[in-house]
């Protein structure tokens, strides 16, 4: 490791070392703290706020269009490896495969063999739009919460951090001047003398409020966005809407068209008036052998 390193090196250590002194300090109340300003901690919340409930609603949605842990786990490792989420039937789909089956096996010549063969091929068909819909809302909502988490949240949470750093090392410094101010007047027997010292503090208090005041103006300007991303979230929200409006209508629409089929293949039974009563006329059972013989 070369001198440069090295002294970089120290020179972390010592920024870090000075950090946690300082916030212990605070901790225990024998420092003090610099406060930013009231439109400051205003949009800090809001950008907290923003991040928890994203996250909250990206991951409800998930919840909504991928209902199994397992498989969500697996499309997210596949999505971080940049690879094609595998291609799995839902269980609408199992569904219709199992009525189809069960159909062909009754025989699509029976009432109940029919029926199965045509409620599954409606199950596979409504499969079919839960997947075109679940790749809309991807789209137009998953996809967009997740970027914004992942790229301007990440950064904005950066320059927070930064910010922190930057307000601990200012308020070090003015420990620091605070602690010379209070050694003038003394003899110090070795080491520069205490006007040297209050000098020096107050230099790198200067730099320290400089640093500080530029990360507390890049943070601002980030955390005021959070506006713009609020616009561009409700833009999400109205075609998540628009992706389920189109789902159910095309949900209700399939099966209303399965209803009237079904209802189609209902023959109604011949029915006998008597007495201004209607009576259902059944055919008794084996009725060529209990025919009267000619």
């Amino acid at each position: 490791m070369d001198s440069f390193n090295l002294k970089k090196f120290a020179r972390d250590a010592g920024s870090a070392l000075s950090r946690v002194v300082q916030r212990t300090e605070e901790k225990l109340g024998t420092s003090e703290r610099t406060e930013l300003d009231a439109h400051f901690e205003n949009l800090a919340e809001r950008s907290d706020a923003t991040k928890l409930w994203t996250e909250k609603l990206l991951s409800d949605t998930e919840a909504v269009l991928t209902p199994n842990p397992g498989n969500r786990v697996e499309d997210f490792l596949f999505d971080k490896i940049d690879k094609k989420r595998p291609n799995r039937l839902s269980n609408l789909e199992y569904l219709g495969l199992d009525m189809i089956d069960a159909g062909n096996e009754f025989g699509p010549g029976t009432a109940y063999g029919s029926a199965l063969l045509k409620v599954g091929q409606c199950e596979q068909k409504l499969g079919t739009i839960e997947r075109d819909f679940i790749a809309s809302a991807n789209h137009s909502i998953v996809a967009p919460f997740r970027k914004f988490l992942e790229g301007e949240m990440k950064t904005i949470m950066r320059e927070r951090g930064l910010l922190e750093n930057k307000r601990l090392d200012l308020d070090a410094c003015k420990n620091r001047v605070r602690k010379a101010r209070s050694m003038l007047g003394t003899q110090n027997k070795e080491g520069p003398s205490p006007e040297i010292v209050l000098r020096q503090a107050e230099q790198d208090l200067r730099v320290a409020q400089a640093e500080f005041d530029r990360q507390a103006e890049i943070t601002k300007l980030l955390l005021e966005g959070i506006g713009s991303s609020h616009a561009s979230h409700l833009r999400c929200l109205h075609e998540f809407v628009e992706s389920q409006v189109r789902y159910y209508a095309q949900c209700h629409q399939l099966m209303q068209e399965l209803q009237r089929d079904l209802a189609s293949d209902r023959k109604p039974s011949p029915m006998l008036r008597i007495n201004s009563e209607e009576v259902e006329l059944v055919p008794p059972e084996n009725s060529s052998s209990n025919s009267p013989p000619n």
